[in-house]
């Protein structure tokens, strides 16, 4: 039987899942969330976008890690992530436009890089954004050690006192809690949020629809009634129908 996925490298930069054929395909980068790049669960959300059609590229950008210890967001180089996407866009496979697909701390990363990207005039900007239990503000580092760890009387889950992100060489401006200014982007954008988070309240994506919309921006906004930071099977099935929707609509030829 032949294939319905397969695996591709993108020389330098990654693995790549997509159906089989030729292409091009309409492309999607998936960054992780604060699970780390090692964990796998961007792989598997690549595989099912790949099932529907896309070159879906999951792209690692945590801080070290291994099978054991899947991986930091402390001080990631942001730029790297365009020089990723890039890659993505040259690689012969995938087509002429591309989205970007981020959850929680991948969803942060999603709106902060093109928010900074159209700040500075910076080329390559995603024909569409999702982003699925995102914040409205930059947020901390995050150490995955720091759970497993017992003793640390002083846990939370992401470190105001740390910066997470880096952007030219520099933390300067990504200070947590600094509102991350995603209403400059004009194309489509996708956000979702399960209403009973317990990670990261709902109402950052509903502080975050509000801005958008005073800016005269549209965003497609799907909330899951009653689900955590990860919706149950039901949830999720209907999630996905929304994103793949919107994928393929904003995306595809």
């Amino acid at each position: 039987m032949p294939l319905k996925i397969v695996r591709r490298l993108i020389p330098d930069w990654g693995t790549t899942y997509g159906p089989p054929g030729d292409g091009p395909f309409p492309a999607v980068m998936i960054l992780h969330g604060s699970e780390g790049a090692w964990s796998g669960w961007s792989h598997r959300n690549a595989a099912i976008l790949a099932a529907h059609g896309f070159l879906a590229f999951p792209f690692g950008y945590s801080s070290g890690g291994n099978a054991w210890n899947a991986g930091s967001i402390v001080d990631v180089p942001l730029d790297r992530t365009v020089e990723a996407l890039a890659a993505l866009r040259a690689y012969r496979f995938a087509g002429p436009k591309t989205g970007i697909y981020g959850v929680s701390r991948g969803a942060e990363h999603v709106l902060l890089l093109v928010s900074l990207m159209l700040r500075d005039g910076v080329e390559g900007v995603p024909e569409a954004l999702a982003a699925h239990s995102p914040p409205d503000v930059v947020c901390g580092a995050f150490d995955a050690r720091r759970w497993r760890d017992a003793g640390d009387p002083g846990w939370q889950s992401w470190d105001p006192g740390h910066r997470a992100w880096s952007w030219r060489g520099s933390t300067e401006g990504l200070l947590p809690t600094t509102p991350i200014a995603i209403e400059a982007y004009e194309g489509p954008l996708f956000l979702s949020h399960g209403t009973a988070d317990r990670v990261w309240s709902v109402d950052m994506t509903r502080r975050l629809a509000e801005r958008l919309h005073r800016h005269g921006r549209t965003p497609e906004i799907h909330y899951y009634e009653g689900q955590d930071h990860i919706p149950g099977s039901a949830a999720e099935n209907e999630h996905h129908e929304h994103l793949i929707a919107f994928l393929e609509r904003n995306l595809a030829p």
